[in-house]
């Protein structure tokens, strides 16, 4: 027989068992209703808001709730509710947030005096059209702004309203002129902005319709010609360089065909267009566009590319003297610092150690981990090393870190697959933390397995480091076996990942790729027929083996096509192996590949290239204990067949 007190046992157990089953189905339920009153407030649907949220009385991060609540019908709220919700969650990454939803509502309405107050409490200031409020609010006292306003406004596709009312002002109160506002115009071109094209002609008092059409439609814009007024000139200007985005060609002949009515500084700027468009092509005569436009007042984009084709044609003084007139926060990029240093070593005829400025610019960026940091680096003479990593982090200095609200939060919504939520919460809760907390926020991180949060927060510190939590190399006893099949360097691989997912495994792109190796299922589909995987289905690629199985299968097949450059085939992964057999085949002869991927066409994979290959020189510092050359490891890249012999007579750019 079973004794009393076993069965009140055994009772109990499975009392509280179904206490906490029933828990976790509460949890869950609130959970749900969570995800659709946020929905419902994207939708601006402020009953379903208000319905959803009532169903959440008790929900474990209260705060968001009645953010949201707020959030969907904050045009209408007394000020004395949003106030009470500061001081009820002061401190709080939410409140931040309200505040610049607020901010941007009091600047619709012009309400000057509760800006003005609200703002200096904006901890973040991170929005663009919050800045332009607040530019205006300061122009409206009578204070000089232009030149803040200036750097600001460089990307018309975020301005909106607020940034277009920043113009507004500054042109009616004398601060910005008529050359500010044509070189608004174009920039608007540049970024396929129409309404902001439209603003900027009314402005002018210009024919609005053909600014649209600028944009919108420009070969029925060039068709008409040019009208007579100086704003039409630079419309026309505008058509120009939207027509060239299709056909360089065809918008050649309209500005030559044009030419003799415009002043030699429209010339330019016409010519100026052109080249930017041409650039993307890589085409060869991009050189003599860029020779035309000489003199035109450049874009950011267009001032970049300028020193991108010099760079590829070897011109090393015209990349110093573009980089020079880069205005003063583009040229101290890392970027411009390292191919100025580039550009006085070879107007000196210096291939080894620089000296004067240049090593004065390369020493500035060389303490900074990322690529151009390391390519600086090594200029100065020295190999890129794995600093000492400090005494381990303890689990009594995560006790805390665990224990902090900001990372509570953090967690629940990364449970939940809000990335968004859980990344602000998360970085919140690393404002004023030291280096060493840093470290323990990131062990944390590793501990509940969010890898992303590990790599970006170790990488905040300086002086304390450990780059083990910087590059990670998760899922070893799948990853080893499988480089060392396929001969693939596993550094390389690894410095893939890092870009590519940040070690989520559950990552999707916005075009449907899956997984830690970011496999598209097409992709997938195609590699698991190709190596005999003959129960593929789209599911098993957010699987940890199936993914780098046929990631590193696909990567391998990329690196033979690509002559087995990693450059190359780095590249092919994230655009595609046919724009990259496009890119390469503007290539005569080999080049040197720190040029080939500054001039690559797309900003998305240019970037990536540049990360993929800093990671892999970090990922083989570690794997192989010794110091590694990030120059070594990118070499050069070479046209399509061509052949040692060949590559040995080419005469390189000096280094």
């Amino acid at each position: 027989m079973i004794s009393a007190s076993k069965w009140i046992a055994g009772a109990l157990v499975v009392a509280l068992t179904s206490l906490a089953h029933a828990d976790d189905a509460d949890s869950r339920r609130d959970d749900d209703s969570f995800l659709l009153l946020r929905d419902a407030v994207r939708q601006d649907d402020a009953a379903k808001a208000d319905f959803y949220a009532a169903r959440l009385p008790n929900y474990s991060i209260p705060s968001y709730v009645d953010y949201y609540r707020l959030k969907s019908r904050l045009k209408d709220v007394p000020q004395s509710e949003i106030r009470d919700f500061f001081k009820r969650y002061d401190g709080q990454a939410i409140v931040d947030r309200l505040r610049n939803d607020w901010l941007l509502d009091l600047g619709r309405k012009r309400d000057w005096a509760t800006f003005d107050e609200q703002y200096p409490l904006f901890v973040l200031n991170d929005d663009t059209q919050v800045k332009c409020y607040a530019l205006t609010a300061r122009a409206l006292k009578g204070q000089k702004v232009a030149d803040e306003a200036r750097a600001l406004l460089t990307a018309p596709s975020v301005y909106g309203e607020p940034c277009a009312g920043l113009i507004a002002t500054l042109y009616q109160n004398g601060q910005f002129n008529t050359e500010d506002l044509y070189a608004q115009l174009r920039l608007s071109g540049e970024y396929n902005a129409t309404g902001q094209a439209r603003r900027i002609v009314a402005l002018l008092d210009g024919p609005e319709k053909k600014a649209v059409q600028a944009v919108d439609l420009p070969t029925v814009a060039v068709a008409k010609g040019m009208g007579p007024s100086k704003v039409e000139h630079q419309i026309y200007i505008v058509a120009i360089g939207r027509l060239a985005k299709t056909s360089v060609k065809l918008a050649t002949l309209a500005l030559n065909k044009a030419l003799p009515k415009m002043t030699p500084q429209e010339q330019q700027q016409g010519w100026a267009a052109i080249a930017l468009q041409s650039s993307y092509t890589l085409a060869p005569e991009t050189t003599d566009y860029w020779k035309r436009s000489n003199g035109a007042p450049l874009s950011i984009d267009q001032a970049q590319w300028k020193a991108r084709i010099a760079l590829r044609n070897g011109d090393w003084r015209l990349v110093e003297n573009t980089i020079r007139a880069m205005p003063a926060a583009l040229r101290g990029e890392p970027t411009w610092v390292y191919w100025l240093g580039r550009a006085l070593m070879a107007r000196d005829g210096v291939t080894s150690q620089p000296t004067g400025e240049a090593l004065q610019l390369f020493r500035s960026i060389s303490d900074q981990s990322n690529y151009y940091g390391q390519l600086a680096l090594e200029e100065t003479g020295k190999l890129i090393t794995i600093p000492t990593a400090g005494a381990p982090i303890s689990q009594a200095e995560i006790v805390p870190i665990a224990a902090n609200p900001n990372f509570q939060r953090a967690l629940k919504f990364f449970s939940m697959r809000l990335r968004f939520e859980g990344t602000r919460e998360w970085n919140w809760g690393l404002r004023g933390l030291s280096e060493r907390e840093h470290l323990a926020a990131a062990e944390f991180a590793r501990q509940n397995n969010i890898l992303d949060r590990m790599v970006n927060t170790s990488e905040r510190t300086r002086i304390q480091v450990d780059y083990t939590q910087r590059f990670p190399s998760p899922h070893n006893d799948v990853m080893h076996p499988a480089t060392q099949t396929l001969g693939l360097d596993k550094a390389w691989v690894y410095g893939l990942i890092r870009q590519e997912s940040r070690f989520i495994m559950d990552a999707q792109s916005h075009a449907g790729a899956s997984g830690l190796m970011q496999v598209m299922p097409s992709t997938g589909r195609w590699i698991a027929k190709k190596i005999g995987l003959t129960d593929f289905a789209q599911e098993m690629l957010s699987d940890v083996r199936t993914n780098i199985l046929l990631g590193t299968n696909y990567l391998n097949m990329v690196l033979g096509n690509m002559d087995g450059s990693q450059v190359l085939a780095t590249a092919a992964y994230n655009a595609g192996p046919g724009r990259l057999r496009t890119w390469r085949a503007t290539l005569t002869k080999p080049m040197d590949s720190t040029v080939f991927i500054e001039s690559i066409p797309y900003v998305e994979t240019r970037t990536y290239v540049k990360n993929v290959m800093s990671n892999a020189t970090y990922y083989a510092a570690l794997f192989e204990g010794r110091p590694q050359s990030l120059k070594a490891r990118l070499g050069n890249v070479a046209p399509k067949g061509y052949t040692e012999a060949e590559e040995q007579e080419t005469s390189f750019v000096p280094r």
